[in-house]
């Protein structure tokens, strides 16, 4: 009877039990399934007097309603089922795609028309650079160890021109030269346009139809707090024939693929 009793608490919610003075166990009164989870206002009624005058006391359990009948939430439908699924790719919504983050670079074929050391660090060039503008972009490359002035001067480069300016010892470089490198970093090479690209054309990741479909290039800040450069540079490689790509998309110009000399499966940076 005791744990009949606990039933009836725990699924009517509050209740208050009504017992005579004397130790007797309370008998339960069955009523008819109306709670069934639904929240209405549980009492409990004391017995009539009769009732009382017994050595018993009758727990009675009611639910106010405005039926008699018990009231069940109905089952949801199918319908409702599918509105609360989550939509197939729900939780990548929002998620840029690495092509789409490429696309917001500012990739340009340049030419470096005066280059020399950097009077106050050993380990950089510093470089004027023609990427199309009125003025040519002054850009400061950790390329010392690698190349010699030499190599640098006229040469034609893949210059990456949204990055947002840092200054270098005293230098502002507005820009990076894009090289190849192995995996040890001994060894860098520039990456290097077709014959016949020209200074200041855009470049893109892709078939030669794919030119069309380059978005607007992200400012300079929103390449920084986005982090887009960080997010598509292990992207970037060299194939076996020295081919710059992103992924399996090879980086062009309007005259072809872009290339470094000699470093295959290289890294891009």
């Amino acid at each position: 009877m005791m744990a009949a009793a606990r039933m009836a608490f725990a699924s009517c919610g509050r209740a208050h039990l009504l017992l005579p003075s004397s130790s007797s166990t309370p008998i339960l009164a069955r009523t008819p399934v109306g709670c069934g989870g639904i929240a209405k206002s549980i009492s409990f009624l004391a017995p009539s007097s009769a009732a009382r005058s017994t050595k018993h006391a009758a727990l009675f359990c009611s639910c106010t309603s405005s039926s008699s009948e018990a009231v069940v939430a109905p089952p949801p439908t199918q319908s409702t089922v599918e509105e609360k699924k989550p939509a197939a790719g729900a939780e990548e919504k929002g998620e840029v795609s690495v092509g789409e983050l490429a696309g917001l670079l500012d990739i340009r074929v340049g030419r470096v028309v005066k280059a020399w050391l950097h009077p106050e660090a050993d380990t950089l060039y510093v470089e004027e650079v023609d990427v199309g503008e009125e003025q040519p972009r002054t850009i400061c490359s950790g390329l010392v160890k690698y190349l010699s002035l030499d190599q640098l001067q006229d040469s034609n480069v893949i210059v990456l021109a949204n990055l947002k300016p840092r200054n270098m010892r005293g230098i502002k470089s507005n820009g990076m030269l894009m090289c190849a490198s192995d995996a040890s970093h001994e060894n860098v090479q520039l990456l290097t346009p077709p014959e016949g690209s020209v200074p200041g054309e855009r470049v893109w990741f892709g078939s030669e139809d794919d030119k069309s479909l380059q978005s607007e290039p992200a400012t300079g800040n929103q390449v920084q707090k986005k982090k887009i450069w960080e997010s598509v540079q292990p992207h970037l490689k060299t194939t076996d024939n020295c081919i710059a790509v992103l992924g399996e998309h090879p980086m062009r110009t309007s005259a072809g693929k872009v290339f470094c000399k000699s470093l295959q499966g290289a890294g891009v940076s």
